[in-house]
């Protein structure tokens, strides 16, 4: 049966004249191994929490050199990848989410720009950045790298591969029934970008010019910046892979975890859990830690391996509709690939180098007083006695970054504040302290101006 369904879908992908023969061949080998019903679980009983080697604490590793030739030839190696393929609709903005401003009139991608070009400048390094895009956001990209043409930063962009959308009743890629637009069609997930970064050119380009390195982060996470400590570890210890993990709270029980299994380290996510373990999964006691999907990766041992064929990550089915439509986009993640580096660990790192802004509510806590933004740099201010973030929970009214900033006229004091919710149609003068847990609230027929210059208290 499954060879049948290949055949048929091979004569149908032949037609389509939008995509490269490595994006063909790569989305049929992805059914394929999909339809051929390769195992997604893992046998409970031969997991093993990770050692102290397996997961090293951040705290443990050796200080990076002084010497400031010695940092340069540490960066010298190295080349900073964001992953920049999603947009911003989820907050309500067109084009990529990296341009979504951030605080003081910055965009995600400024502060990245601003981070290296720092580095850059203090050692006199020339650390290139790569962005990859997908077919979303590329056009816009490439408009706005250019207002960056005179920082000291050489960026280069690349695009992840475009697949079709697969049609659920027949398993016919969407774009042979008429739909070629953007929406017949999906980028397949991160974990395309080792083939990508190969297929694009950018890969050997990188090694003819000496880069060892990369690492890849997502270009919405704020934490994800260079540490010489991790590079230095990396370089010093012959790692082909590290993953940063950090420790979860109760917000992060469906994130991917580190095991150890059959000898090698390797990432279980969610959806490879048996039902029956799934509370187990998500218990905090047992998984103490989730992946931030900060990585740092060999770029000789990506060549060898996309060369070999040899990255089979596992394959995360994501159902959708399209104008009626049930279709199947077959997704993989970078950070399931852990498993086939030689010498790859995780690095228990600090929650720091995880802020993510995923949604207005995590926008609200990297607009107030809890950071301070220096050379591009977010940094926790150091008057928050509080280790942990407020726990904020915004209404569906905050929902769209136009509608969350009319909603306050300047973002209030959260130095003191545990944890704020919203509920209804609700506008914050400026000026406002929060103490504590609040809770705003008012029905459905009511408004409410909140003055300026208040301390609100639980």
């Amino acid at each position: 049966m499954a060879t049948g369904v290949i055949d048929k879908l091979k004569s149908h992908v032949a037609t389509l004249s939008q995509i490269s023969e490595n994006e063909k061949n790569g989305f049929i080998n992805l059914v394929a191994r999909s339809v051929s019903g390769e195992a997604q679980h893992v046998d409970w009983s031969k997991i093993e929490t990770p050692t102290d080697e397996v997961v090293v604490p951040h705290a443990g590793l050796e200080p990076a050199p002084k010497d400031t030739a010695e940092i340069k030839a540490l960066l010298d190696k190295l080349v900073v990848l964001k992953l920049n393929g999603g947009l911003g609709t989820t907050m309500g903005c067109t084009g990529p989410k990296s341009v979504i401003e951030v605080r003081d009139g910055l965009t995600f991608l400024d502060l990245i720009v601003m981070q290296i070009e720092h580095l850059n400048d203090k050692f006199g390094s020339s650390v290139p950045l790569l962005l990859m895009n997908s077919f979303n956001t590329h056009d816009d990209t490439q408009k706005i790298v250019e207002k960056y043409s005179k920082a000291n930063v050489q960026i280069h962009t690349f695009n992840q591969s475009q697949y079709p959308r697969l049609v659920v009743d027949d398993f016919t890629p969407l774009p042979s029934k008429g739909q070629t637009g953007k929406d017949g069609w999906y980028p397949p997930g991160h974990g395309d970008v080792f083939p990508s970064l190969k297929n694009s050119g950018k890969l050997d380009l990188l090694l003819s010019q000496g880069r060892e390195y990369v690492f890849i982060s997502n270009s919405d996470n704020l934490g994800a910046i260079v540490d010489l400590k991790i590079l230095h570890h990396l370089i010093k210890n012959k790692n082909e892979y590290i993953m940063e993990v950090t420790p979860k709270t109760l917000a992060d029980v469906k994130g991917g975890t580190l095991i150890s299994y059959e000898g090698k380290v390797q990432l279980l996510e969610i959806a490879q859990v048996p039902e029956e373990h799934v509370d187990e999964f998500k218990s905090i006691e047992k998984f103490k830690i989730f992946n931030t999907n900060n990585l740092w990766v060999n770029l000789n041992a990506i060549k060898r391996l996309v060369d070999a064929d040899a990255l089979k990550m596992e394959i995360i089915p994501n159902p959708k509709e399209v104008d009626g439509v049930k279709v199947l986009q077959l997704e993989t993640a970078a950070g399931a690939a852990i498993k086939f580096f030689d010498n790859a660990i995780g690095i228990n790192v600090p929650r720091a180098r995880f802020l993510p802004v995923k949604a207005t509510s995590d926008l609200l806590l990297v607009k107030s007083d809890l950071y301070n933004v220096r050379d591009g740099f977010v940094i926790r201010n150091k008057l928050r006695r509080d280790p942990q973030n407020p726990i904020i929970q915004l209404g569906p009214e905050f929902k769209k970054v136009d509608d969350f900033l009319s909603r306050f006229k300047s973002i209030p004091s959260l130095l003191e504040c545990d944890g704020l919710r919203v509920d209804g149609d609700i506008w914050f003068g400026s000026g406002i302290k929060l103490k504590g847990n609040v809770h705003c609230s008012v029905s459905s027929e009511e408004m409410l101006n909140i003055p300026d210059n208040i301390t609100l208290r639980e």
